[in-house]
């Protein structure tokens, strides 16, 4: 008996739920799909598939086993590859994710950067104001801003950015600078709904305060809200990368720094883990540099 095709045969039938379907998507017949379960079954000393005339269910016993097969399955597919050169050497379809203006503004020329030093690399961009499943949507790798919820996902932090509130030169010198958040209310509110979808604004690092405002303007893009603050028409609150060359170059300035909530985390996220292929462990260590040596992210 070939013990690895048999639990190959195995998981499949686990995934499938039925011995027809292995046998087809194996090339077997379903006699040798019965024969390889059956010589496992007896070498192991255990029954591991419940079999009726509707369904094909591991046992308690079967159900462990599979899970023992698919690991040692996996390793065995990942010592074959090193022996190849194929799991050193980046190379297939790379799937990036990020939220619509991060990634136009930063991931674009990372990801351009990335497939010109690696050429058998194919790259695709997904760029979304959601959260992404990343299994369920086949993306290798995600940019996250925010504090990230416990998953077995490996995540790497490659900076941080900061909710602000801005306004232009010309806006504040005739409409005044507010010094609280209270003050807010005698001010024009340009709110970018695609980022900030509440009304409710919260200050404080510790001790929480939140401002009920009243948009005069809603934006459905952070871009539209930030032309909009930039010509002098009113306050918008957006992330601090998103308006950071302005920033720099006095376009816009900020308010009420004193009263800004914790900054945001930024990381690169992945659901491979150590069983990360060549393509996705190159483009997490090249991105994370990329990011981490951006001034406007740190």
């Amino acid at each position: 008996m070939d013990r690895l095709q048999a639990m190959r045969v195995l998981v499949r039938i686990a995934d499938s739920g039925s011995f027809a379907e292995t046998a087809r998507l194996l090339n077997m017949s379903p006699p040798a799909v019965s024969r390889s379960v059956a010589a496992l079954e007896e070498a192991v000393g255990a029954r591991l598939l419940t079999r009726t005339t509707r369904s094909v269910k591991p046992t308690e016993v079967g159900a462990r086993y599979i899970e023992d097969c698919r690991e040692i399955l996996v390793s065995v597919e990942e010592a074959e590859a090193a022996a190849s050169g194929s799991f050193a050497r980046p190379s297939g379809n790379l799937t990036v994710t990020a939220s619509v203006m991060f990634g136009q503004i930063y991931i674009v020329p990372i990801m351009t950067e990335f497939l010109d030093t690696h050429p058998q690399v194919t790259g695709r961009l997904l760029f979304l104001d959601r959260v992404t499943n990343l299994v369920d949507e086949g993306i290798d790798v995600a940019i996250r801003i925010g504090h990230l919820p416990d998953s077995s996902y490996s995540a790497v932090k490659v900076g941080s950015v900061r909710r602000v509130i801005c306004g232009s030169p010309d806006y504040f010198e005739t409409a005044g600078v507010p010094s609280s958040p209270a003050e807010l209310a005698e001010h024009r509110i340009i709110a970018a709904t695609s980022a900030w979808t509440s009304t409710d604004w919260r200050f404080g690092k510790n001790d929480k305060q939140i401002v009920s405002v009243t948009p005069s303007l809603y934006c459905n893009s952070n871009p539209a809200a930030i032309d909009a603050t930039r010509s002098g028409w009113g306050l918008t609150r957006v992330l601090s990368y998103q308006v950071a060359p302005d920033l720099v170059e006095g376009r816009l300035q900020t308010v009420l720094e004193e009263y800004e909530e914790e900054a945001l985390p930024i990381h690169v996220v992945h659901p491979e883990g150590r069983n990360a292929s060549a393509k996705v462990r190159a483009f997490v260590d090249f991105a994370a540099e990329r990011l981490r040596s951006n001034s406007y992210l740190n």
